[in-house]
Order: structure tokens, then sequence, then C-alpha cells
């Protein structure tokens, strides 16, 4: 299935899932579909990482299931045979970006300067993944959006709910999710109705935020 850009700019949010295991990945995934998220990134550092992207592709269709963390190109054949319908990665990689673009695979490379975010953008990125935000703060986006006002950015690494709307209103166009709602220890111990409210209350800022501006 071809990455739908406008289904997820309508909702510009992916739930990162790193560590998930098997026995967890139906109540977690359950949790998110209930608070309206529909866009996950499993990444390629957890166990049994692409069973788990095939096991959650086969049985989800309303959901849109990534891989993250993929670092080569040999990773991303991988991903894509099993099923994900768009890649993440820490990096860009000429070769990564090949792949995507040859195989109509959605690519969200990380980049952080100027150079590094026109780079991945001009090699076909679907969006260019600026991380880690907490380290730049909202009014990085403004100023890289000065020049480059074309190029389309997701914000990852320090993005909550009490300020999801700073990083939207100065240019972010998408915003991530990970480690403070999808912990460790939350997984584990079946913590799936805290982990449905705390994506509830991040779905409710970004929803609230395009409100305004619509």
């Amino acid at each position: 299935m071809i990455f739908d850009l406008h289904r997820f700019e309508s909702a510009p949010v992916i739930g990162i899932l790193r560590g998930v295991k098997e026995e967890s990945l139906e109540g977690v995934l359950d949790a998110s579909i209930t608070a309206g998220l529909l866009f996950i990134e499993i990444t390629l550092n957890t166990q049994d990482s692409y069973h788990l992207i095939q096991q959650a592709t086969n049985k989800y269709s309303e959901l849109t299931i990534g891989a993250g963390t993929v670092l080569s190109k040999e990773e991303t054949k991988k991903a894509f045979d099993s099923g994900a319908q768009f890649i993440v990665a820490p990096n860009f990689e000429e070769e990564v970006a090949a792949f995507c673009v040859d195989n109509n695979l959605a690519y969200f490379p990380g980049a952080l300067t100027p150079t590094e975010i026109q780079k991945a953008w001009k090699y076909g990125a679907t969006m260019v993944k600026v991380f880690p935000v907490s380290q730049m703060g909202p009014d990085y986006f403004k100023q890289v959006k000065g020049p480059f006002d074309k190029v389309k950015l997701i914000a990852v690494g320090g993005v909550n709910p009490s300020n999801i709307k700073k990083y939207l209103g100065s240019g972010a166009d998408a915003v991530a999710m990970g480690g403070s709602i999808y912990s460790l220890q939350r997984m584990e111990n079946g913590k799936f109705s805290d982990i449905q409210k705390d994506i509830e209350d991040f779905m409710f800022e970004v929803k609230t935020f395009y409100s305004k501006i619509s």
C-alpha cells in the first residue's frame, strides 16, 4: 500500500514504538487506534522488528505501519518486504533515498542543519525529520522555514502536549511521540489505558491547533 500523504497531513502525528514486545503489540496498537492515532513506526532496534511490522500490517488495515531507526539500504529492503509503508531514519543515506523513491516508499530521514535538511529534501524525502528538536526549540523551525518554505519538516525528540502548538505554529508540518508515552514499563505492564489517555491528550492539542487555522 502506498503511503497516503494527504491522510497523514490531516492528522500529522507518528507514534514511535521502540522495544515493544509481541505480547504487548496488540494492546498498544488498539490503544493507539482508539485514541485516534493512525501512523505507527516500529523501530528496527526492537527485537523481532520485521516480524512485528508484518504482524501489525496484516492485522490492522486502518493503521499505516512504518519502520524506524533504519540505517541502510539492506534494512530498508527488509522492512519494505515485511510490509512497512514508510521509512524513518536518524540520518540521511542516498542509497536509502533512492530505494524509497524507486519503490514509492515514503522516507523521513533525520537532519538538523540547513545543509542536511536541503540535501535530504533534494533526494526525495517525503518529510525531513528534524531531530532532536529538544536541543533547538520551536524557533528553529521558523528560521529554517524562511529560506526553505517548501520543505516539509517533522519535529521529533522532545515534543509533548505543552509545546506541540509552538512547534506547529513555528513551521513544523508534523510531530512524533515516543518514549514518554510508549515507555517500556507501560507496554510491558499492560498500561494501555494510560497510553491511550496520553495519546488522546496529544492528538487533542494537534486537532485544536488545526481547527483554529482552518
